[in-house]
């Protein structure tokens, strides 16, 4: 039985030792193999005498020692970090430093590009090297070279699924990211529920193109280990590329956030695709998208799904549900419930607007260091007997959401991204979807603007599907014609190339408001 994130990993191996496991470029490594690099990562950190529950950081590309380290740092007992490798040194050196990190696995391009900030991570005791000779890096910490494969198990630090397994940074709305704190538990509950309700099997093969240090990227891995499937490693430039890579690879599974699925919805696919179901998180896909990728791949399922860090995964529509109601984010996942509640806990009515509160067992420990954030988003679950002597914990997402009469729940916008105009709440959301369903923009953001009369505007920063075939006055009439007056962006720029994204790939709001802001005062 798998109680640890790693069990699964060791009994896929043991009971089918051939089967691959990971794919990257021309390199395969079977399950057996992978099972004996994560032996002798979770060795060399015992050798190193790393204590339980002692942070390891992952900073690299993916690839193959990447998984290595994480599962190694996990049967050792300790914590494992992963880093987005797209983060710049700054950004590292906080993380590093935040949650007290110990060891940092990375390679020896990024070990010279981390040295100026390395001083001040003052718990790092050592780097494991991915790549190159240990011997010959310069650095303030020993460098260990890239342990050999072992058969034999060490004697891990005694772990129960209540215990850390994994500490994920994510972006938050203002300041420095935040440390989501996840125990074995949270993360082996997470693969059951969505290995079930993929229909994941032994012989599907996923393509992971989303950062493993985001929670959707992650669970690629999560998943397809507890079922013995193949996941390929990608790090793509260009959509066109994934494309290709499905094909070569006959990949049945693909996960990706509404920005990449747009990208995809615009290009040609083979005609005899073995994608067997692809899968949306990470926010709201455009109707638009979803009825291309409907048409696209026919024979594909569509899983719309809705998640936090903070949970893991809460939401998702099934694909035989997808032509009814391509604006819903489904029903709970299997082992969770959500809530929409009122301000005050108590439940919304059908169609009332109110936040989505998580309860079960994929609910985080809470924010590393951060008592004041954590008892902010974790709180009592809404309707517990009074008489409970230690209240369960859910989250409050600080989205905003509502059920319909059958059950079904809709995203209406994050509360920190609401637009306020004259005393209205309009979700940003709902203006970028009217947009993309004009099909005259390939990417667009709405956003609020601080404004004297009104408190604030709304603004929208768009790109064309084709540069310089349509004006903001057009697509200003387009929205007089679809929305209500108060809803009417009072700005629109257009712009020539990709809207910003964040380390998770979704379009950065808040960065786009401070270069219009900053484009101003210039």
């Amino acid at each position: 039985m798998n109680h640890l994130i790693h069990d699964s990993l060791f009994e896929t191996a043991a009971r089918t030792p051939a089967a691959e496991a990971l794919a990257y470029g021309d390199r395969r490594c079977s399950y057996a193999q992978l099972a004996d690099d994560v032996r002798a990562v979770a060795a060399l950190l015992l050798d190193a005498r790393l204590e339980p529950g002692a942070r390891v950081a992952v900073y690299m590309e993916k690839r193959i020692e990447n998984v290595a380290a994480m599962f190694g740092a996990a049967a050792a007992g300790c914590v494992f970090v992963p880093v987005n490798p797209l983060l710049k040194p700054e950004q590292v050196a906080y993380i590093l430093a935040d949650c007290n990190v110990r060891l940092l696995a990375t390679t020896a391009e990024r070990l010279a590009q981390l040295a100026p900030v390395l001083e001040r991570c003052p718990d790092l005791r050592a780097v494991l090297l991915a790549d190159g000779d240990a011997a010959s890096v310069p650095a303030a910490v020993p460098v260990l070279a890239w342990p050999e494969p072992q058969t034999g198990d060490p004697a891990p630090h005694r772990r129960i699924d209540t215990d850390v397994a994994a500490i994920l940074y994510t972006s938050g709305s203002t300041g420095q990211p935040k440390g989501v704190v996840l125990s074995h538990r949270n993360m082996v509950a997470g693969a059951q529920s969505v290995a079930s309700y993929l229909d994941l099997r032994s012989d599907d093969r996923l393509l992971a193109v989303l950062p493993l240090s985001f929670d959707y990227g992650l669970s690629q891995l999560t998943t397809a280990f507890l079922r013995g499937a193949c996941v390929v490693l990608m790090n793509y430039l260009f959509p066109k590329d994934i494309v290709t890579m499905v094909a070569r690879e006959r990949i049945t599974g693909l996960a990706a956030v509404p920005p990449l699925w747009i990208a995809l919805a615009r290009l040609a696919w083979p005609a005899a695709c073995t994608l067997r179901f692809i899968t949306n998180s990470g926010g709201a896909m455009p109707v638009p998208t979803v009825q291309a990728l409907r048409e696209i791949l026919p024979d594909t399922r569509i899983f719309l799904m809705y998640g936090l860090t903070e949970a893991f995964r809460s939401t998702y529509l099934p694909p035989e549900e997808v032509a009814r109601r391509p604006d819903s984010i489904g029903r709970a996942i299997p082992n969770a419930e959500i809530l929409v509640v009122r301000p005050d806990g108590t439940p919304c009515d059908a169609d009332e607007p109110g936040e989505l509160v998580h309860r079960g067992a994929l609910v985080a420990l809470g924010y590393w260091n951060d008592p004041a954030r954590t008892a902010q988003r974790f709180r009592p679950a809404p309707g517990q007997d009074p008489g409970l002597p230690v209240p369960e914990l859910a989250v409050w997402s600080g989205d905003t959401v509502r059920r319909d009469a059958d059950g079904y729940l809709y995203f209406i916008g994050r509360s920190d991204d609401m637009i306020k105009v004259s005393g209205y709440r309009i979700s940003p959301t709902e203006i970028e979807s009217v947009l993309h369903a004009t099909g005259l923009v390939a990417e667009v953001a709405a956003f609020g603007i601080d404004h004297p009369q009104l408190g604030q505007a709304i603004a929208v920063i768009a790109v064309p599907v084709e540069e310089g075939a349509i004006d903001g006055a057009a697509l200003l009439a387009e929205c007089k014609r679809r929305l209500p007056a108060y809803m009417v962006p009072a700005r629109i720029d257009l712009r020539a190339g990709p809207l910003p994204r964040n380390p998770n790939g979704k379009i950065d709001r808040n960065l786009l408001r401070l270069t219009l802001h900053t484009n101003e005062a210039q």
